[in-house]
């Protein structure tokens, strides 16, 4: 779709709803192409955490129940045991 600059006001909702539909819409000033129109795609929505979500994760977190030693230490016991 090509529009000229002075119809845009009276157009912009069509040229939005056209964009949005994956149709190019180029604005001319003077027979000459000024500006193009394209739809963008909306960012998805973000979710919530939520109690449950926190939940789960506890419950299934790796190594619940493992000692928990610095990496420095963790290093030397797999160097020591020939890892």
């Amino acid at each position: 779709m090509t529009v000229h600059v002075a119809e845009t006001d009276a157009k912009l909702s069509d040229v939005i709803d056209r964009a949005l539909k994956g149709e190019e819409v180029v604005v001319t000033r003077d027979g000459q192409p000024v500006a193009r129109i394209n739809g963008v795609t909306p960012a998805p929505t973000e979710k919530r955490i939520t109690e449950e979500s926190i939940a789960w994760l506890e419950e299934h977190s790796v190594g619940k129940g493992q000692s928990r030693i610095d990496s420095a230490t963790l290093v030397r016991q797999m160097r020591d045991e020939g890892y």
